[in-house]
């Protein structure tokens, strides 16, 4: 008897849910069949504003030099980082590691127009490595606001003389800096794009979705590393 009890509440439960979820629908298809003209075109104008605003937006982007990656001199780092709220700066030296990290950024740079990446000859700006610490290449600065928030770092000392350490803090950003090296992706340099990709997500130097209007979606990107891409092409592995 309490079985049977227990099963007509659960029935009578089950049946409340499925009223409440239908009165919602009818209520939303009635405020559907309330508007009128005038609020059909106060959407569409909503609407067009919103798609007006992200035109500017990715036009001021562009000419800010996103959506590429490219080189920059020590003296326009600075401007650089104040000119986009996001940026990504690869410090790097002419070694594997660092290609390998070209080929990803080169490829995120297309798909995440929302932020700025950039990459600086570490060895070519004493001033800036000295500034922001970096010591070993390649290292990624991920900047917001002007700030190094935190870092992706990997490679070889810049000088075996040096004793600045890897711990050391970016005075730069007068934050704490997370650093981390390719053991944050995989332990290795046959790190997919993507899985760099959600490591600066992380670090919410990127968006993987809303504001980066020419992000695909994750389904549709190819799993490839760089290393078993150089099967296919070697071209740049001179």
């Amino acid at each position: 008897m309490n079985e049977t009890l227990g099963k007509q509440i659960i029935e009578q439960q089950l049946l409340t849910v499925a009223k409440a979820v239908e009165d919602k629908i009818d209520e939303e298809i009635a405020a559907l069949d309330r508007l009128d003209l005038d609020d059909i075109e106060a959407l569409r104008e909503r609407r067009l504003q919103q798609m007006k605003k992200m035109a500017e937006k990715r036009s001021q982007w562009v000419s800010l030099g996103h959506g590429e990656y490219s080189e920059i001199s020590e003296k326009d780092f600075f401007a650089a980082v104040k000119a986009s709220d996001r940026v990504v700066c690869h410090f790097y030296r002419d070694n594997w590691p660092c290609k390998v990290m070209d080929k990803h950024l080169s490829i995120l740079a297309k798909q995440h127009i929302e932020s700025r990446f950039i990459k600086v000859h570490a060895e070519k700006s004493p001033f800036l490595t000295e500034k922001l610490r970096i010591v070993v290449l390649p290292t990624l600065a991920l900047v917001k606001n002007a700030k190094v928030e935190d870092y992706v770092v990997s490679g070889a000392k810049i000088s075996s003389s040096g004793d600045r350490m890897i711990t050391r803090l970016c005075e730069f950003s007068r934050v704490r800096a997370l650093q981390v090296g390719f053991d944050d992706l995989g332990g290795t340099d046959g790190f997919s794009t993507e899985e760099l990709e959600e490591r600066l997500a992380k670090s919410q130097v990127i968006v993987l979705d809303g504001e980066g209007p020419s992000h695909p979606s994750k389904s549709s990107k190819t799993k490839r590393s760089i290393r078993q891409a150089e099967t296919v092409d070697s071209s740049d592995s001179d």
